[in-house]
């Protein structure tokens, strides 16, 4: 090797050398970006180095190397005076317009793409965002800094690190890939592969991703998206979860606004509470946090635990909401003595009893008529929550509210828009009127446009499903167009055209109302048009012990009838037995009030209570094609056979 040293370098060799080094052309009239010049504050230290594969200078003191706008520090460089690609050591930094800095212990540079490799102790900044990392290869002209060997992003409120990463400091964007982190006051994310923005602190996801705030009481999971962390708003488009204080979202899209508590879910969805042990699945569902109300679409499917059983509820559309604490109204009646309910905060209040039970909430209209169930109303035509006086007061209705809200939507600008009402009526007259409140109060329907305000988070939420209602668990099937639960005594009301099934047994009336326990089901009440039909024998005999009247209460001992009250207007049909189990005849009667006693889900004794009736025929003298009471019906082929079949 060749080596040629030149010392004592006069002041004109600057010139000589950015002449040589850039291919400087006199004839250009403007100014030439990639053209290098090179300042030393001890030109005596500069050293032209001949070699076999080249020419070198080595520049040795504080050497400044300038090319367009961007300035590059050292201690010293190499020139390679060929390829005019530099390498600097010790103290390197790097100076561009508009404030971006940056510092390493080494940098290799390519003057003609402006790309630097920085290593050791690598720090870029913008002036407000900070990049530390151990090796980084930086684009001077793009401003684009890239490491694949482990690197910190952070300012003042927000700390990202991952394996590998991109940022531009002109975008103000970085792409992070192998074990991101984001660490902010506000939210912690954890991400395979991400981009994010340091201004608008959006980010958006390519793999799979947990987004977690409120120190853990809110989770966002999912693999494809964006998250703003400054508005709390998250649109994901593949499946995604979302956890919030005790509720649980997925789907296969999802959106959420942390600030509104608005959050809609579309495609496979399933919504959990899990303290209440409920989950709703639904192809479509919108759910408003702070109102804590839900609206569920496309075959949604309610399955609520009870213990060992499970129940499941199938409806064209479910709405959940809240209770309303209130208190109910009081009804004058003279003929009945003062009374005394409890309400959920434990406040007992004064009621007069009226005739028959009232069912919370429900707008009055088919099958709430005034003759069947003795419908109070205030002065708004709102319906009266009363004590009933029948054995099922208990379960009749709960006595924590009186008024039934509609709920409503936010439309694409954030105003309210009034749903349909839930359940179809169709009451004699409609009064409508503005109270001081805004509130347009209707006959039997209260419609009330909420604000903002958040809910009561410890009040009882209901559920009301309408249209094709299909209901299943092991023990109970049911069938009707409307029902509503209520968790807050545990009571499933069937209305329009409702059927219930109970082993060998179906029941069916103008309304049905089902009370359930912790485990099973306790109670079940019919105010009207009761009936109750049981197969006796096989299918192919087509007999069937039946008993109808007015109203039927029922009772179950681990879900199976044990005794039954039907007044008034009772009659039965029923095949009577001897211990062999071989037919007797068929027992007809009627009284005001009838008990009927259950063994092994078939009716073991009936009691006949005032004014009875009763007579007995030989089998082969009866008529069993026409032996049925006048309700009679038998609709076994509606029944559902399987959980499944809610979820077709």
């Amino acid at each position: 090797m060749k080596k040629s040293l030149v010392k004592n370098v006069p002041a004109f060799i600057l010139l000589l050398v950015s002449l040589i080094l850039t291919g400087y052309k006199a004839s250009s009239q403007t100014e030439d970006t990639s053209r290098i010049t090179i300042h030393m504050d001890n030109m005596d230290r500069m050293t032209v180095i001949k070699t076999d594969s080249g020419e070198f200078t080595w520049f040795n003191g504080s050497v400044i190397l300038r090319q367009g706008t961007d300035t590059l520090y050292c201690d010293s460089a190499l020139q390679n005076n060929t390829t005019r690609n530099f390498e600097a050591f010790s103290n390197v930094r790097i100076a561009q317009a508009g404030g971006t800095h940056g510092t390493s212990d080494y940098l290799k540079y390519t003057s003609d793409k402006k790309l630097a490799f920085m290593n050791g102790n690598v720090h870029m900044t913008d002036g407000k965002n900070n990049l530390d990392c151990a090796t980084l290869t930086y684009n001077l002209g793009l401003k684009l800094a890239i490491y694949d060997n482990g690197g910190r992003l952070y300012n003042d409120s927000t700390t990202v690190t991952s394996n590998k990463g991109e940022y531009s400091i002109q975008q103000k964007e970085a792409r992070f890939r192998g074990n991101a982190k984001v660490i902010d006051t506000q939210y912690r994310i954890k991400s395979e592969d991400m981009m994010y923005n340091t201004e608008t602190k959006v980010t958006v996801f390519y793999a799979k991703s947990v987004v977690t705030r409120d120190s853990g009481r809110s989770i966002l999971e999912t693999s494809d998206g964006w998250y703003d962390g400054k508005l709390g708003i998250a649109h994901f488009k593949g499946f995604s979860k979302i956890w919030n204080d005790g509720q649980y979202i997925e789907g296969d899209s999802l959106y959420y606004n942390k600030q509104t508590g608005y959050g809609i879910a579309v495609g496979h969805v399933r919504s959990i509470d899990t303290a209440k042990h409920s989950t709703m699945y639904c192809g479509r569902a919108e759910y408003f946090q702070k109102q804590r109300k839900l609206w569920a679409t496309i075959k949604p499917v309610l399955e609520q635990v009870n213990g060992k059983d499970t129940i499941y509820i199938r409806a064209d559309t479910f709405y959940s909401a809240p209770m309303v604490r209130s208190k109910p109204s009081v009804v004058a009646n003279k003929k009945a003595g003062a009374d005394s309910l409890k309400l959920a905060d434990g406040k007992d209040i004064k009621l007069k009893p009226v005739k028959d039970s009232v069912v919370h909430g429900l707008p009055a209209g088919k099958g709430f008529a005034k003759d069947s169930l003795g419908l109070k109303r205030n002065d708004t035509g709102m319906v009266i929550l009363v004590q009933p006086d029948t054995a099922m007061a208990d379960i009749a209705g709960p006595v924590m509210s009186s008024k039934f809200h509609v709920p409503v939507s936010k439309d694409d600008t954030g105003g309210e828009v009034v749903q349909k009402k839930l359940l179809k009526s169709t009451p004699a007259k409609t009064v409508k009127k503005k109270n001081k409140k805004g509130t347009i109060e209707k006959l039997g329907v209260i419609t009330t446009i909420p604000d903002s305000a958040a809910a009561d988070t410890t009040a009882p939420l209901y559920f009301i499903g309408y249209h094709h209602v299909l209901i299943f668990s092991d023990s109970l099937q049911g069938k009707c167009d409307s029902v509503c639960y209520t968790r807050a005594d545990s009571l499933i009301r069937m209305i329009y055209s409702p059927i219930a099934w109970s082993h060998n047994s179906q029941i069916t009336g103008d309304t049905i109302l089902m009370q359930l326990d912790s485990t099973t089901l306790r109670k079940m009440y019919v105010p009207n048009n009761a009936l109750i039909v049981s197969q006796s024998g096989p299918e192919k005999a087509k007999i069937w012990d039946q008993i109808q009247g007015r109203t039927l209460t029922a009772y179950f001992d681990s879900n199976a009838i044990k005794q039954m009250v039907v007044k008034p207007d009772a009659e039965c049909i029923y095949y009577s037995k001897n211990d062999a189990g071989a037919y007797l005849g068929v027992c007809q009667a009627s009284s005001i009030r009838m008990f009927i006693y259950f063994n092994d889900q078939k009716i073991k004794t009936i009691k006949l209570d005032r004014d009875a009736h009763q007579t007995l025929t030989p089998m082969d003298k009866a008529d069993l094609p026409n032996t049925k009471l006048s309700k009679f019906k038998w609709l076994i082929e509606q029944r559902p056979k399987s959980k499944e079949e809610l979820f077709r």
